[in-house]
């Protein structure tokens, strides 16, 4: 199957995912409000960033999607760990965002960020690339975890 093909379905779950960002925008009057740590990036960072990551992880499904198709072992696994991650993505924005619970919003990123770790084990050993595919991602969730961690401890 065209990589093309494969990778549109995984690239519609990802905007999925990211459309509980554009229902619970960030940047309104309760976080602004919220006592932040030194290191929060500006706001006009996440965009551009997440754009990025997002591609990259739909491509990851996708090249998963093909290794599981030829039959690949632990592909399937990989896949599961794919869809674990990104409903905890689409979780944590109407967390923190909606609900303003910082404390729930730290317990789903931090499954978030373990349920990333296990995909990037996983995917590495399906595919090379959709491993490394995945390794941003987790260097961004990890800065969100301590991100997430410092405004719970201010707020």
């Amino acid at each position: 199957m065209p990589f093309l093909l494969l990778f549109l379905p995984f690239l519609l779950a990802v905007v999925a995912a990211a459309a509980s960002g554009m229902i619970f925008p960030g940047g309104g009057p309760w976080y602004r409000s919220l006592e932040a740590p030194d290191f929060l990036p500006p706001d006009w960072l996440f965009g551009p960033v997440w754009t990025v990551l997002y591609l990259m992880i739909a491509a990851c499904g996708a090249r998963l999607a093909a290794q599981a198709g030829r039959g690949v072992a632990l592909a399937g696994f990989a896949l599961g760990l794919w869809a674990l991650q990104i409903a905890l993505n689409a979780l944590w924005m109407p967390t923190f965002f909606g609900a303003h619970a910082l404390g729930a919003a730290l317990v789903v990123i931090s499954a978030l960020w373990l349920s990333i770790a296990a995909l990037v084990v996983t995917a590495f050993q399906v595919d090379r690339l959709a491993g490394w595919l995945l390794v941003p991602y987790l260097g961004w969730v990890s800065f969100a975890v301590v991100l997430n961690w410092a405004l719970w401890r201010l707020n």
